[in-house]
């Protein structure tokens, strides 16, 4: 590793950091702390100021209050890294007229990395057949895919991508949640991740960070936020209005709304068989009772107010 880079650092430390454009404060006062080896993921409702975070961390925005250290280094010294901090962002950065070979030989160049393994990143990304394509001639995804292999010429530590799964169809998605959690397995990766994708950030993230009214409202490790909510079922019944009613009646739950297939409840005090039980000997046939583990987009709604997704 780079001496200039401490082994033992965290990846990220933002403590009061402070954004304005004009007179609107974007940033105000976000605090974060990443582990190492963590799988980060920051959230937030559009113009929450995820990018504007990701700017203000990456030297690319000056800010206007508060400290940064990536990986012990302040913002203005990361060209120290020499590739230890590597970021895509949601619109790829590549020159459109290099091939992909080209694009990953130029970056082994800026950062003083070694050429005899790209050909294995290019494989490890999927893209070894468009070695000899020009940028331009990619499609997003494989753009996308490049980028993150241009990313990895460096060896980095920790990695920052901005709305990754954009432009990735379901395939892709998958192969980029494999691939992030093998790089942070193997290679011991720590990673940002800013998105609007709940569900894909379920299955891949150790910790999440929910930046709501230019602040961090919520950051912890998955289990600890998820691991204190309450259970909820969905059912499908033959009268939907008298098991409502019914449920309405019943302590130990919360009739939380109803989706199309049939009425949401939050379970407290009570088990999902003893709600079956209640409904049946009330004579309402039941035809489906599926419990649903507490999910992240349910937490994003609650501390934003707002819809799951952005």
């Amino acid at each position: 590793m780079n001496q200039a880079v401490s082994a033992k650092a965290s990846p990220l430390t933002v403590d009061g950091l402070r954004k304005r454009y004009g007179g609107h404060e974007v940033l105000r006062g976000v605090d974060l702390q990443l582990a190492p080896g963590a799988i980060h993921g920051l959230v937030g409702l559009n113009g929450a100021g995820k990018t504007t975070t990701l700017q203000c961390i990456l030297g690319l925005l000056p800010y206007d209050g508060g400290e940064v250290s990536v990986l012990g280094l302040a913002p203005a010294a990361l060209h120290r890294c020499a590739g230890k901090v590597a970021v895509v962002f949601d619109e790829p950065c590549l020159h459109p007229h290099l091939t992909v070979g080209e694009t990953l030989r130029h970056a082994a160049l800026l950062t003083g990395a070694p050429t005899h393994d790209l050909a294995g990143l290019e494989k490890l990304l999927g893209i070894e057949r468009y070695h000899d394509f020009k940028v331009r001639q990619l499609s997003l995804g494989n753009r996308r895919r490049t980028s993150i292999a241009q990313a990895l010429v460096g060896d980095p530590c920790f990695l920052l991508l901005d709305e990754p799964f954009n432009g990735l169809d379901a395939g892709g998605v998958d192969d980029l949640l494999e691939l992030i959690a093998r790089l942070n397995r193997e290679r011991g990766i720590a990673f940002m991740l800013a998105s609007h994708q709940l569900s894909y950030l379920e299955q891949v993230c150790s910790h999440l960070a929910i930046l709501h009214q230019g602040r961090i409202a919520v950051s912890d490790s998955v289990e600890t936020l998820l691991g204190g909510r309450h259970a909820r079922l969905a059912l499908a019944t033959g009268d939907q209005v008298r098991a409502r009613a019914l449920l309405e009646e019943m302590e130990g739950l919360t009739v939380c709304g109803e989706s199309q297939s049939g009425l949401v409840c939050e379970l407290r005090d009570i088990s999902a068989a003893a709600v079956n039980r209640a409904l049946v000997t009330a004579g309402i046939d039941v035809f489906e009772l599926r419990p649903q583990r507490s999910s992240l987009d349910a937490l994003f709604r609650e501390v934003t107010g707002r819809g799951g997704h952005d």
